[in-house]
């Protein structure tokens, strides 16, 4: 199946200016996310904020539907959000991954601008399959990734397009998009 994992980058990101800023957590990228990377077989999903209040709303929210009352009701959106795993930096996130995979993850920036030399859905789908090394796949709220948390990445995978000039997906959509071309049955 792969040996996927996948992060949702709030810090640091960048706002319309290209600031870089620690964006607000949303329950509904939370749901979403966890429940497309649960689908496809990622071994976890990280939710990266510097920020303590929102770090606060993640654990709830986890919390109600792993250990409380929404978990009884729903198993299958427990299962989901089990996979949640909340980080200060993305330093943080790649120490667990080596922790656990005993070697640093390679690690994929996602983008909806075209980049020099960004890998392809078909290539980067061979090597997540191929198994050989754990990858992080990094989706990035607000704007995007900051440019220079995208110039750590050992790769940039092409953006998700369609037929119309128009390129502005909600993250949590792109995450669907990009999770079933690279972890879809075909």
């Amino acid at each position: 199946m792969g040996n996927l994992y996948v992060a949702l980058i709030h810090y640091p990101v960048t706002n319309r200016q290209g600031d870089i800023i620690a964006s607000a957590v949303t329950n509904l990228d939370l749901h979403d996310i966890a429940r497309t990377a649960c689908t496809y077989g990622a071994k976890a999903f990280h939710v990266v904020t510097p920020l303590t209040d929102q770090t606060r709303l993640v654990e709830t929210i986890v919390a109600h539907w792993t250990k409380g009352g929404g978990g009884r009701r729903n198993p299958k959106r427990r299962e989901a959000l089990s996979l949640i795993r909340i980080e200060t930096s993305l330093a943080e996130v790649l120490a667990h991954i080596g922790a656990r995979e005993g070697e640093r993850p390679a690690v994929i920036a996602t983008s909806a601008r075209h980049r020099p030399n960004s890998m392809g859905f078909g290539p980067l789908r061979e090597m997540i399959h191929r198994g050989s090394r754990p990858c992080l796949l990094l989706f990035g709220t607000a704007w995007g990734l900051s440019e220079a948390l995208v110039a750590t990445a050992d790769y940039v995978l092409e953006p998700v397009n369609g037929p119309a000039d128009y390129n502005h997906l909600s993250v949590r959509s792109a995450a669907a998009i990009v999770l079933d071309r690279l972890m879809g049955r075909r």
